[in-house]
């Protein structure tokens, strides 16, 4: 087993996910089996009750753990098989710890950080390895290099890479290189002095990526290998990407990145066949046609709240050879002035998850405009629930209609607690999470979607469509398109009275990746297309 550790300095949100994705996808194109891993330095025993407006996108993994949204990139950028053993913050290993000196494990012994919560952490690296049976393990830690609640993090790492030998474990340091405009130059010694921070702690890096708007010149490269004491070859350049994130493991085997690990972990490999991913990078580039489509939320300023419906779209455009131009749009503006002002001329309105009241009724004005003037309409998780409850208000004459996790006394309540949900005090991961079966019913077009009729989507919601209300709804034209059949419970609905009207409890930008785009999205990029036509 081999082992590559992603570490970050100077600044956060430096893309190392997306280094450690993209490291991953050129390494599974040379026949590698990658396990992808995040740790978290932060107390949160996971994400899930976290703010979009903090920590962005709580991303949910198939046996319904929620994680950090670089677990997305993991999914979208590789095959790494991912469960809760490749996603961990300190706030686990602590809790995880303490039960253990509770029970009496450590016989008596005054509990420290060294050697047991650094041992507790080398115990999840090889569990994951252990797990997912890969050829190498591609570790990223979160938070900044210096920062306290990192500081056992790195020293697990430093004692781990020292047991497995230094053939076999690899780091990496993702770092910035601010550009400073009076000066017109690159600075050097923001990384200088990270990586010295990094050496202090033990762990000297084998390679640099850094991170710049600008290219990085030679006498800075030279610069950065001399005082930060890694080979010039092995200082690689990570400029922003002109278009999309996915030229990044091209940039990167540009500068045989792979190649370097390779040699350092002594694989002896074939190169990275990269010749799909480029076809589809071309795709997303210039794309031959260009839908305009609407994103109505209550996290729109925060980019990464909605990080992986973006991707999903992206996906799906490549795929229709379509150009997505997405307009954000808060729906408390809606709200505030009408959907007419900033629907009208879009190709297609899409209403993601969210949680409280907040710009509910700007959402239910969205659906109706959508559904009034035949725009391609596609809902996620509230997004249905926001369908049904306009459906209900006007179409079958239920004014009042609502959910009662936003107005608990409707006369209506065409959306309600699930009931494995009513005594659920407790708020991290208490909800309905992670992959549930449907089955799809005929002549929708879900099923047309999907071309089978048994599928497997992931979840994360406490509130659902109430059955109640089912018969009404058929009744007044309303197709339930998918089923969990176990509980009866609605999945998907749609209105075939539109081209294009279908709305999912599930979150199916989970499983879509760019070279699979996901079903349901593609088909909602090629109705929109075809509503692009009809203009």
């Amino acid at each position: 087993m081999k082992y590559v550790f992603v570490t970050g300095g100077v600044v956060s949100s430096l893309g190392k996910g997306l280094t450690a994705a993209s490291l991953g996808t050129l390494l599974e194109r040379r026949g590698l089996r990658v396990v992808l891993q995040k740790f978290d330095p932060y107390l949160n025993v996971d994400p899930g009750t976290m703010s979009p407006y903090q920590h962005g996108e709580v991303y949910v993994l198939e046996d319904g753990s929620e994680t950090d949204l670089d677990l997305g990139h993991y999914e979208r950028f590789t095959n790494s098989p991912l469960t809760k053993q490749n996603t961990l913050t300190a706030g686990r290993i602590y809790e995880e710890v303490l039960r253990k000196e509770r029970r009496g494990d450590y016989l008596g012994a005054t509990v420290q950080v060294i050697p047991h919560v650094t041992d507790e952490i080398k115990t999840r690296i090889k569990a994951a390895s252990q797990h997912a049976d890969g050829d190498v393990v591609i570790t990223e830690i979160g938070g900044t290099t210096g920062d306290i609640e990192g500081l056992p993090f790195l020293e697990a790492l430093r004692q781990f890479a020292l047991e497995v030998g230094a053939d076999n474990a690899l780091f990496i340091h993702v770092t910035l290189l601010p550009y400073i405009k009076a000066a017109g130059e690159l600075k050097s010694k923001p990384t200088q002095q990270s990586v010295a921070k990094l050496r202090e702690i033990g762990i000297q890096p084998h390679i640099l990526v850094c991170r710049s708007e600008h290219p990085v010149e030679d006498d800075v490269r030279r610069k950065l290998s001399l005082f930060c004491n890694v080979p010039l070859e092995a200082v690689i350049e990570e400029q922003d990407v002109a278009y999309t994130i996915y030229e990044v493991p091209l940039t990167l085997q540009r500068q045989h990145m792979d190649d370097l690990v390779c040699k350092h972990l002594k694989l002896d490999l074939p190169p990275a066949d990269m010749h799909a991913w480029q076809v589809m990078v071309n795709h997303i580039i210039a794309p031959r046609h260009n839908v305009n489509i609407a994103v109505v939320g209550k996290y729109i300023e925060h980019q990464d709240a909605y990080k992986s419906i973006y991707e999903a779209l992206t996906h799906a455009g490549a795929d229709n050879d379509t150009g997505v131009s997405l307009h954000k749009i808060d729906a408390e503006d809606i709200e505030a002035e009408g959907a007419g002002k900033f629907l009208a001329g879009m190709d297609g309105v899409l209403i993601p998850g969210g949680f409280g009241s907040r710009g509910v009724e700007g959402k239910i004005q969205a659906a109706r405009f959508a559904r009034e003037n035949n725009i391609p309409y596609f809902g996620l998780c509230l997004g249905m629930q926001i369908a049904a409850i306009e459906f209900a208000r006007n179409v079958c004459g239920l004014p009042d209609a609502h959910s009662t996790e936003f107005n608990p006394d409707t006369p209506h309540p065409v959306i309600t607690l699930l009931d494995e949900q009513q005594q659920v005090t407790a708020k991290g991961g208490t909800m309905r999470l992670g992959s549930y079966r449907c089955k799809l019913t005929a002549d929708s077009h879900a099923l047309a979607a999907y071309g089978e009729d048994i599928i497997s989507e992931r979840h994360r919601h406490r509130y659902e469509f109430n059955g109640a209300y089912r018969a009404l709804m058929v009744e007044k034209g309303l197709k339930i398109a998918g089923l969990f059949v176990e509980k009866n419970l609605v999945e998907i609905i749609e209105n075939p009275r539109n081209p294009w009207f279908v709305a999912c409890q599930f979150h199916p930008e989970f499983q879509s990746k760019p070279d699979q785009p996901h079903p349901l999205f593609r088909e909602f990029i090629k109705a929109a297309l075809a509503s692009h036509g009809r203009k």
